[in-house]
């Protein structure tokens, strides 16, 4: 490859060390002749030599090897002491092979004779492109420190182990990096790991190091990133979360180098897992509280209905023989008797509806069909709109949780259709797909969004969800056609004990 040479166009600068003026009018007339534009300076001793030194920047020293009070191993120590690195070529007119060879040991780059000057250009012009060469590779070192320092610092303040893991052809993985977090995270020190990879694999979980072997290993043939999480112990015995991220590159090996970092989550897992016991413990209490209110539901329609509605019954009867007994004639008095027992017979009514809506006997007795059809029987008779239950399938038979989940969902989103959808029609399918329990709930009113699901004050679709999901299953708002809402209900189906002796599977 060749060299680039020195542009003759740019002033070549030259501090010459020399006492003898025709001497150095000899070395600039070399220069010259070589096409070369010059500056110089001509020096004969220690003082302005410094001077020279500090004052000026200089591609090349020319220095004669002796003068009276000063030489160039003098000159050479003065430029080293100012930490300079300039191509100091020895010029002398006498100069032995043990003194030139001494010089060279102290740093001068080359040594030329004034009676063969054929070869000074060429030598400067050689120096100075090793003097450039290493001026260049001492700031490529420098930036690399510089870059090296910055990134020790930021990996220092990284919560957590940052590594660089390399897999070998033979399959073997091995660190070629790992920080100071090491120690915190694994209470393993960085020289430790990356003598010994395996004390890393090793404090990994018994049950966790399966997984993370299959990461690095679709990680290496997919040239995916890795994003594991599993369990450690550390080397004082700690047990710990750790998430493992990194991402793979082919070297030119073909071998496979990941960059990455090792991060403890161990209170994060904890949170999760305090979280979800919360969940359990509220999901449980609110089964309790939904089983209480249940219990509470039936027994007091119990009452109402053996109770109040057995009074309500007595005394209609007593009212109607009062009433047959009173003589013909006085027609206000069996007017207001025949007007008791029209309010006897709206309290009856009253209180079987209350009953039903409590805790319907038809749902226990009929089954969840029955029990839907009655309530929107009911419902249309009270509000005034017409309810379309053509779609129920009485053939399905859920298990008793389901079916009394579903009918107080199904209450629920009658009770929102009533308050907000100023609809006139209601339609109700209750249906099997698949091994779902689906019941629909369509109105042709103003219709709902999804986001009204997230209003602060919507607890009857927010209870609604909460039931679904207690179920294992899920609700569902669409729009209906050509306007309103439709409600779909999605529950695992689980026959009763009735249906699977008529039906074994």
């Amino acid at each position: 490859m060749a060299q680039s040479q020195p542009n003759k166009n740019a002033s070549l600068k030259l501090l010459i060390i020399e006492d003898a003026e025709d001497d150095a009018l000899l070395l600039i007339s070399c220069f010259k002749r070589a096409g070369h534009s010059l500056e110089f300076e001509r020096v004969d001793n220690a003082h302005t030599t410094r001077q020279a030194l500090l004052d000026g920047r200089w591609d090349a020293i020319l220095s004669d090897h002796s003068m009276p009070g000063f030489n160039a191993l003098s000159a050479l120590e003065l430029m080293q002491e100012l930490n300079l690195d300039l191509p100091f070529i020895i010029v002398s007119g006498v100069i032995d092979e043990e003194t030139a060879i001494a010089a060279m040991r102290a740093g001068a780059h080359d040594y030329l004779s004034k009676d063969h000057l054929d070869r000074l250009v060429p030598a400067v012009e050689r120096e100075i492109r090793e003097a450039k060469n290493r001026a260049e590779r001492r700031a490529a070192l420098a930036a690399v420190q510089e870059n090296e320092a910055r990134f020790r610092s930021l990996v220092s303040n990284i919560p957590g182990m940052v590594f660089q893991l390399l897999q070998t052809q033979d399959g073997r993985l091995r660190f070629l990096y790992v920080s100071e977090g090491s120690a915190a995270l694994l209470g393993l020190s960085p020289t430790e790991l990356t003598a010994s990879p395996q004390l890393f694999f090793d404090a990994i979980h018994a049950e966790e190091c399966d997984s993370i072997n299959m990461a690095l290993s679709l990680s290496a043939a997919n040239l995916t990133q890795v994003n594991w999480d599993g369990r450690i112990r550390s080397a004082e015995g700690t047990k710990k979360w750790i998430n493992l991220r990194s991402a793979p590159r082919y070297l030119a090996s073909s071998e496979v180098q990941w960059e990455g970092i090792a991060s403890n989550i161990t209170q994060s897992k904890m949170a999760e897992k305090e979280l979800r016991e919360s969940r359990a413990q509220l999901a449980e209490l609110s089964s309790h509280l939904e089983a209480a209110k249940e219990e509470e539901r039936e027994r007091i329609a119990r009452d109402i209905h053996d109770e109040l509605g057995g009074t309500l019954v007595a005394i209609k009867i007593e009212a109607s023989l009062l009433s047959s007994k009173l003589p013909m004639d006085p027609l206000q008095l069996r007017k207001r008797v025949r007007g008791i027992e029209g309010l006897i017979d709206e309290a009856i009514n009253t209180a079987g509806r209350v009953a039903r809506e409590l805790r319907p006997g038809i749902l226990k007795d009929f089954g969840l069909a029955a029990a839907i059809e009655c309530q929107a029987e009911d419902f249309s008779q009270r509000v005034g709109l017409n309810c379309d239950t053509m779609g129920i399938t009485h053939e399905i038979d859920p298990d008793e949780d389901t079916s009394l989940a579903l009918f107080r969902v199904f209450q629920e989103a009658l009770t929102n259709v009533a308050k907000h959808a100023q609809a006139m029609r209601v339609s109700i399918q209750l249906s099997i797909d698949g091994r779902d329990l689906v019941l629909e709930i369509s109105d042709n009113g103003r219709g709902i969004s999804a986001e009204d699901l997230n209003k602060p004050k919507s607890f009857g679709l927010r209870g609604i969800q909460e039931r679904m999901r207690g179920l294992g299953g899920s609700l569902e708002l669409a729009r209906n056609s050509p306007q309103g809402t439709r409600v779909i209900l999605r529950a695992p189906y689980k026959p009763s004990e009735t249906a699977r002796q008529d039906f074994p599977q």
